[in-house]
C-alpha cells in the first residue's frame, strides 16, 4: 500500500497528541530524520519511518520507545532534551539539531519556544559562519569517536567504536552541502551531493576509509544475507533496552534489512556496507547481554563481514583510525570549498 509522507507526518502526529503529553516533562514534539523537506505528496518508500522526537525536560531520559507500527505507517520515536534547545545559537551550530529546524517540523509547541527556534534557525541556517560550525562539531565528532576505540573491549563494541566515526566523515560533507546528515543511507546521500557539486574525486576515498571500495555486489548480498539470520535470531531474544533497540526489532525489519537489500539491487551495494555491518555489531551488543551462547555461535558472521573491509583481528582497528585521522584535512578542504560555493543546486 502506498503511503504518502503527509499521511505518515499525520499519523505520527496522532501518536504524538494521543501519548507524548501525558509524559512527565513533555515540552512538545517536532519531526526529524530523512523525512524532513520531503513534500507532503511524496511517496514514503517503504524502507523508511518518520521520525519523531519528543522533548523533554528530563536531562536523562528513558530510553526511546523506537520503531513502532501505527496504521500501517512506520514511526520512530526518540527524546530530545529540553536544555540542548536553549537558544537559536545551540540548535544552530548543533550538526544533528539544526536540520530538524530548517523548516516547519513543529507538531506540538506548548510553551512556543520550538517555533521561535525553528524560524530563528531557518533565517542563519545557511551563513557561512554557521554552516562551518556545524562541520566543525561533525569533525569533532570523528575525532572523539576514533579516540574512545578500546582494544580491551569485545570485537563488536570495537567494529562500532572504529565505524560510527569513520562514517561520519560523510557527515562533515553532507552538512558542508546544506544536505540531510542522514544515518542509514549517508554513504548515498553523499555520492548523489558530490557528484552535483562537482567533487566526485573524493567519494572513492570516503569508501577506502570503509573498506568496500572494491567490494563486489556478490560478497555483500552474502553479508546481508548472514545478518538477517543474526538479525532475526537477535530480535527474538532481545530483552535489555539499549538506546538503539527499536532498529533491532520485527518491526524495523523493513528498514534494516529490506532497506539494504533494496540498496544492492539498485546498484548501490558499497552504499549498503555501513549499515549492514553497524547493524551487525548492534545484534551482537543486544546478544552479549541477552544470549551470549547465541552471540557466540553467531559470530563468526560477524568476524566474515568486518574481514570483508580489510579488518581481520583486534590489531586492526587502530591504524584503520589512524588513517581516518590523517584524511581530515583533505576532507576539510572539500568542505571549505563547498561551504565557499555556497548551497548547491538540488538542496531540500
Amino acid at each position: 500500500m502506498t503511503v504518502t509522507v503527509g499521511r505518515a507526518r499525520a499519523e505520527a502526529a496522532g501518536w504524538v497528541a494521543e501519548h507524548a503529553g501525558e509524559q512527565p516533562g513533555y515540552r512538545g514534539a517536532f519531526f526529524t530524520g530523512s523525512t524532513v523537506g520531503l513534500p507532503a505528496g511524496a511517496e514514503l518508500p517503504a524502507a523508511s519511518d518518520v521520525d519523531v522526537a519528543v522533548v523533554t525536560a528530563d536531562r536523562q531520559p528513558p530510553v526511546k520507545p523506537g520503531k513502532f507500527r501505527r496504521n500501517g505507517v512506520l514511526i520512530e520515536v526518540g527524546y530530545q532534551p529540553w536544555a540542548e534547545l536553549g537558544s537559536p545559537e545551540a540548535v544552530l551550530g548543533s550538526y544533528h539539531l539544526a536540520g530538524s529546524f530548517r523548516r516547519d517540523t513543529v507538531i506540538d509547541d506548548p510553551t512556543g519556544r520550538l517555533r521561535m527556534l525553528q524560524g530563528e534557525v531557518a533565517a542563519r541556517f545557511a551563513e557561512p559562519s554557521w554552516v562551518r560550525r556545524r562541520c566543525l562539531d561533525a569533525r569533532r565528532r570523528v575525532v572523539r569517536g576514533l579516540a574512545s576505540i578500546d582494544p580491551a573491549a569485545p570485537f563488536h563494541q570495537q567494529v562500532t567504536s572504529w565505524l560510527f566515526p569513520t562514517a561520519v566523515t560523510t557527515h562533515v560533507l553532507l552538512v558542508a552541502g546544506l544536505r540531510n546528515p542522514t544515518v542509514r543511507l549517508r554513504y548515498a546521500r553523499v555520492r548523489e551531493l558530490l557528484a552535483d557539486v562537482g567533487q566526485s574525486a573524493i567519494y572513492p576515498e570516503l569508501l577506502d576509509l570503509l573498506g568496500c571500495r572494491d567490494l563486489p555486489a556478490a560478497r555483500v548480498q552474502r553479508q546481508l544475507d548472514a545478518l538477517a539470520v543474526t538479525f532475526d535470531a537477535t530480535a527474538e531474544v532481545a530483552r535489555t533496552p539499549f538506546f538503539f533497540s527499536g532498529d533491532i526489532s520485527a518491526g524495523a525489519r523493513s528498514v534494516a534489512i529490506d532497506g539494504s537489500q533494496e540498496l544492492i539491487d539498485s546498484g548501490l551495494h558499497r552504499e549498503a556496507v555501513f549499515w549492514i555491518v553497524a547493524t551487525f555489531a548492534r545484534c551482537h551488543t543486544i546478544l552479549a547481554a541477552d544470549s551470549p551462547g547465541l552471540g557466540d555461535a553467531l559470530a563468526p558472521a560477524l568476524r566474515s563481514a568486518v574481514a570483508d573491509l580489510g579488518i581481520t583481528g583486534t590489531d586492526d582497528f587502530q591504524p584503520r583510525a589512524d588513517r581516518v585521522r590523517a584524511f581530515l584535512p583533505r576532507l576539510w578542504q572539500t568542505a571549505e570549498a563547498m561551504i565557499a560555493e555556497g548551497e548547491p543546486a538540488g538542496s531540500p
